[in-house]
Order: structure tokens, then sequence, then C-alpha cells
């Protein structure tokens, strides 16, 4: 259990420590104290993780200030629902790939690379938890770029050499993606003379219509739609899901364009709020239109692909349209849908390419039709596939489900029963891809190819069946997916307001080392760690 007098001081740990260990994985070189290191820190990200969003949860947003220059002065981690949310995803993802990775690399990574793998991973995973909970715009494209050539670095590693171009397709993309973003916050900057979230945000309801700001935030949108693989802009995911190391498709599908849907969810609700990107520009259209587009040409090019990984990473695709169609809507349900199928896609397909990827660890196979028969040699690993792509249709009883419910009522409370059909005829094409590989898996003789086919180890199954088993929970106990989803949904609807402001420190506690940095805010004043050494 962690001390309450702590918790403040906990943004600054989850990045610290993972940089460290990265640091220190990459000084040594081994594959096994790099392993070791990352799993006992990704494990400690995880009750990080989660004391700070119950905190948020009980007595509102932790703000961090970094050397106790308050903001808008200095650099501020700010954790409220939506960021903790969306840290307890990200820590538990890779806590999980990491209890998953070492006998899966050991077949897929020479021994050589293995050490700098797992400092790849940690300088990702630190990014990534940077991304979440920093509250300076530019700070999100310092973190943004960490993560990201941490990503380069680990799809270069599979075995295939078209992992080699599928990397560098995803670096020349995402450099251009982060270009983007980095002119939008130039233009904000230029605007409103602040890089602090809540401050810009309140200068930003000050300027009313500003060209200038609405043009950053349209260089915005379309950086952080890159970064997330919106549809059109989706054409460096399939290759580098489809030929990076399994463990690592696994994870950068479950946390990667989650945090990049975080980030648009930031700026879009929070720093310019509903008021100025719905009503004032016809953001909803665009996304709406996207959206539909994803979920319907994605599926469908889903379901021609031969290879499994390719065939998950357009199911990505089309997924990412569900969440952004969350976005589009606009209202307390669908925006829950879509907070919610973060969540819920994020376990689901990590859990689809877990099982593959103990496919590869067994038999070094992807290709559809090779896979004939590998459910009778492998029952349990498919099996957790079989629930796990049920969870992917939206069967009732799986998390998949909750969240294309609420998508469907925001739809429906709106008028947009074309957005209903729409889902449902997505749901039925994954029914298609899905069942195509099902068929495959359980209906037909083995093959040569799986002679020696067997269950994985342990730890592989294990983790496998962890997130099978998450799939069925969080399709039934609702509240710990779609209830904290309302919660952070309810904080991004409201935006940010005159008491989200966290007061400058005096002239004189800028230069008193023994000022506090870090407390948690509830409305306008304070409460948990407060000032202390006065």
């Amino acid at each position: 259990m962690i001390p309450e007098s702590f918790v403040p001081h906990l943004p600054a740990l989850q990045i610290v420590l993972p940089l460290l260990a990265a640091l220190i994985a990459a000084l040594v070189r081994n594959g096994t104290v790099g392993w070791l290191l990352a799993l006992v820190v990704s494990w400690l990200m995880v009750p990080v993780s989660m004391a700070m969003l119950g905190a948020v949860l009980d007595g509102g947003t932790i703000s961090y200030a970094l050397g106790g220059w308050r903001p808008p002065l200095g650099i501020e981690y700010r954790v409220d629902a939506p960021a903790g949310y969306l840290l307890v995803l990200v820590s538990a993802m890779g806590a999980l790939a990491m209890t998953y990775a070492p006998r899966s690399l050991a077949s897929e990574i020479p021994v050589g690379k293995r050490g700098l793998y797992y400092s790849m991973y940690l300088t990702c995973l630190a990014g990534l938890l940077g991304m979440a909970i920093t509250g300076d715009a530019f700070n999100v494209f310092v973190f943004m770029e960490i993560s990201s050539l941490a990503m380069y670095a680990m799809i270069a590693m599979g075995k295939d050499r078209r992992a080699l171009v599928a990397a560098f397709q995803y670096l020349i993309i995402g450099t251009i993606g982060a270009t983007f973003y980095v002119i939008g916050i130039g233009f904000l900057f230029a605007s409103t003379g602040t890089l602090n979230m809540v401050d810009m945000a309140l200068r930003l309801q000050d300027l009313g219509d500003s060209r200038p700001a609405f043009a950053g935030l349209a260089f915005i949108v379309v950086g952080i739609g890159l970064k997330l693989a919106i549809f059109p802009l989706h054409l460096w995911l399939p290759n580098a899901y489809a030929y990076s190391p399994s463990v690592a498709s696994a994870f950068l599908a479950s946390t990667a364009t989650k945090v990049a849907v975080y980030l648009l969810l930031r700026f879009i609700f929070s720093v310019f709020g509903v008021d100025q990107t719905f009503d004032d520009l016809p953001l909803t259209e665009f996304l709406l239109v996207l959206s539909a587009a994803a979920m319907v040409i994605a599926s469908a090019v889903a379901i021609f692909q031969m290879n499994v990984k390719r065939m998950l990473a357009y199911s990505s695709v089309s997924q990412i349209g569900y969440i952004t169609l969350g976005i589009a809507l606009a209202s307390q349900a669908g925006l829950t849908g879509g907070i919610a199928h973060l969540f819920n896609h994020a376990i689901i397909k990590a859990c689809l390419f877990f099982a593959i990827g103990a496919v590869v660890y067994r038999c070094g196979v992807v290709k559809l039709d090779q896979l004939a028969g590998i459910g009778r040699k492998m029952p349990l690993t498919m099996g957790a596939f079989v629930i796990a792509g049920l969870g992917l249709i939206g069967v009732p009883g799986t998390a998949g489900f909750v969240s294309k419910w609420y998508l469907i009522l925001g739809a429906a409370e709106q008028g947009l029963w074309l957005l209903v059909i729409v889902i449902v005829v997505s749901s039925l094409l994954a029914v298609i891809y899905v069942g195509r590989v099902i068929e495959v898996a359980w209906f037909r003789e083995p093959g040569p190819a799986l002679a020696k086919a067997s269950e994985p180890p342990f730890e592989i199954l294990a983790v496998t069946w962890a997130l099978a088993a998450g799939t069925i929970f969080f399709g039934i106990f609702t509240q710990y997916s779609g209830g904290v989803a309302g919660d952070a949904a309810m904080v991004l609807l409201d935006g940010i307001g005159p008491s989200d402001a966290t007061p400058l420190l005096t002239r004189d506690e800028l230069f008193d080392p023994t000022v506090s940095s870090g407390h948690v805010e509830t409305g306008g004043g304070e409460t948990g760690g407060g000032e202390t050494g006065h």
C-alpha cells in the first residue's frame, strides 16, 4: 500500500523509474538483466498508476510542479480521471507484456539484441506514460519523440527483413506527424503565450474566434491523427504490427494508438472545449465520416488478409474508428463508449496478438493456410483467441459489447440511425474475419507444419488467458471500465474552467527549497499532500 503522503509525488516517479532502468539496460546490454529490470519496473508502475487513479477519483486532480516552479511558469505533471485511466491501462499492458516477453523474444531476436530491446521498451514506456502525465503541450512533443524513437527500434528488431522497411515507413510518417503537432503548438503558443495546457485553455476562452488558434488545432489534429493511425492516415500500421516481434505487436497495439487518442481527447475537449471545436468548427462531420469509413473499409480489408497479424492490424484501424466515433458524438454516452472502447480494445487486441505470438513461438507461422488444425494442437491458446475474437465482434457478455452498446446509445440519442447501422455492419464484418481464423484453426485437419505444435510455456499461456479472462470480466463487471470511462467523459465534457488553474507561487516561494512541488487539487483548493515545510 502506497502511503497517502507520497501520492502527490508519484507522477514524477512514474517517469523517472523507467528512464533510469532504460539507461541501465542499455549500458549492461545483457538480455536477462534487461528483462528483470523491465519486469520489476513495469509491475511497479501498476500500483503507482492505480494509486494515482484512486486519489484522483476520491480527491481531485494531482498536480506536480517540477523543481517547485508552479505552473504556468514551470512544467507541470497533471493527473485527472482521463489521465489516470490511461496510465493504469498502459502500465498494466506493459507489465503483462514483460511477463510474456522472455521466451517469445528468445525465439525472434538474437541474443546480442535482447538487452537493447528491453532498453527500448523501457524508453517507450516512459514516453507513453509521460504523454499521459504531462500538462505542458511542448513536453508532450518531447515524450512523443522519446516513445516514437524507441518504437522504431522495437519494430526494426523483427526477424523478417520487412521489419526494417516497416520501421522506416513508421519513422517517416511519425516524423511528419510530430512536425504537424509541433507546428500546431507553435500557433497556440503565439496566440496564448503559454505552453501549460490549463493556462492555454483559459486564455483561449478569452481569445474567442482566433484563426491562428484554430490553425494550430488543425495542425495538431492531423499530427495526432497520423500517430493514432486514423483512417486514411493508417498506412504505416499494418506492416509495423505484422513484422515486429510478437510481444512488440501486442504492446504497441494496446498502448501507442491509445495514448494518441488520449492526446486528441485532451486537446479537443480540455484545451479548446466542446463549444469551440464542435459548434464553431465542422469537426463532428469530419470525424464521423472518417470513423464510419474506418469501421467498414478496414474491416472489409481485414477479411482478405492471409497474414493473421496483418488481419489484426487492419482490425485495429477499424476499432480506432469506434473510438473516434465516440469523440465525434461529443455526448456523455458516446464519449463514454469511445473511452471504454479504448480500454476494452486494448485488452482484447493484446490477447489476440499474444495468442498468435504463442503460435509463432511454437510453429513459426502466421499465414492463415498454415494454421489449419492449430486449435486441436493448441486448444488453450486458440481458446483464448476465440474469447478475445468474440469480444472484438461485440458479443454480449464480453468487454467489446459494453463499449459498442454505449456508442449505439450515443448515436441513437442524436437520431443518427445510419451510424447505428454502420456499427452493426462493422461488427458483422468482424464476424467474418474472426470466423475465418476460427474455421481454419478448429475445423480443418492439422497440416505438416504443425506436426510438433504444442501449448506454449506457462507464462505465455497465463498472460494470454489473463487477458481473455479480462475480456469476460470487464464485459460483466462494467463499473471497472465503463464506470471509470463515464467519469473520465464527464471531466472532458466539463472542460477546463478558472477553478482548474493552479495558483502561482509568490516570489519568495519560488526560491524557497522547502516548498513542496506536489499537491492534490479539489476544485480550486488543495488537499492531500498540500505544501509542507512551512
